[in-house]
């Protein structure tokens, strides 16, 4: 450990031994949810697969081609 987290580590136990029980349960709560947010296993992204999906969609020959004037926003 160096010398700035035990520092630290002793303020806030310091600063934790002024306040009352319920506050002190309030700071061991928050610390738990921090813990539990932060420790989760990152998961590796998943690999695409080539062709998974052919041939369960559709897209007309004309796709690209512009639209008609009907639906351009005036």
């Amino acid at each position: 450990m160096t010398f700035q987290v035990v520092d630290t580590t002793s303020k806030l136990i310091a600063k934790l031994q002024t306040l009352a029980p319920e506050q002190q349960q309030e700071v061991l709560d928050f610390v738990e949810f921090l813990s539990q947010k932060y420790n989760q296993p990152q998961q590796s992204p998943q690999k695409r697969v080539l062709g998974l999906n052919q041939g369960k969609i559709w897209i007309s020959d004309d796709f690209n081609e512009p639209l008609p004037d009907e639906f351009m926003v005036r």
